[in-house]
């Protein structure tokens, strides 16, 4: 004798509709395991490393700041001599706050893609943020061999390798930040991904960022760096826990 296969109906226990296959992509929904690291947490590591460095290193050298490289080469070598351990502990978190940094890019590029960008901002925001974390580590390891007693004494070499590790971590890094900036701001503002008031903000900081590059002809333009440094830090906290997970429908 044949029997024929019961039809299941909705709710019961053997239906169709609570197999695992159909709760999947809810559950993909909530966790998504290729998203990535959180960006906004990120954003926050990458700028307590980068503050920390500079606080730390104030207090070590007692409450001395780090010099300008516009100043007195007599300040400048005589900072550098008395403070090696100040300028160490700067070095090697200006080196460690690059690697969020490069992971944030990495994060939000990605991002972007899923949620439908097909502009070039992913890509200019991916390369504006790889790039910006390389010249602050090479800053950082520049900074590093400063901290060296037997670099210290000497001062022409002593004031070429901080104007190097000025230019990397000054105009350098922070050019090439507002290009990560500029990178989610544009598709954030043109696809709807960030409120329209971040993004406009975040074009301005873009903007200051790209300005500064005006410091490597005119030492007064170096005000610009921590007004663009300090508003893109904010800015990158503030769109890497706004930018939305799931994908939209408008493709820039």
């Amino acid at each position: 004798m044949t029997t024929t296969p019961e039809t299941a109906t909705p709710g019961t226990a053997g239906s169709a509709t609570d197999t695992p296959a159909t709760a999947a992509p809810e559950a993909r929904s909530r966790r998504d395991p290729q998203a990535g690291p959180p960006p906004g947490i990120l954003a926050v590591v990458f700028t307590a490393l980068f503050l920390a460095g500079l606080v730390l290193s104030t207090v070590l050298a007692g409450g001395d700041p780090f010099p300008s490289p516009f100043g007195s080469t007599d300040s400048v070598t005589s900072y550098f001599r008395e403070h090696t351990g100040a300028i160490r502990v700067s070095g090697a978190l200006q080196f460690a706050a690059s690697v969020p940094l490069a992971i944030y890019a990495a994060t939000v590029s990605a991002r972007l893609h899923k949620l439908g960008v097909r502009a070039p901002g992913a890509t200019i925001a991916l390369a504006g943020g790889v790039l910006a974390s390389a010249f602050l580590a090479c800053s950082g390891l520049v900074t590093w061999v400063l901290s060296r007693p037997e670099v210290a004494g000497h001062g022409e070499v002593v004031r070429a390798l901080q104007y190097l590790a000025f230019g990397l971590g000054g105009p350098g890094h922070v050019v090439l930040l507002g290009l990560l900036v500029a990178g989610i701001a544009v598709p954030g503002l043109l696809a709807g991904l960030l409120p329209r008031a971040l993004a406009v903000a975040g074009l301005a900081v873009a903007a200051v960022a790209e300005l500064s590059t005006l410091v490597l002809l005119a030492d007064g333009a170096a005000l610009l760096l921590p007004i663009a440094r300090f508003a893109g830090l904010l800015w990158l906290i503030a769109a890497g826990f706004l930018l939305p997970r799931r994908r939209v429908r408008t493709e820039v």
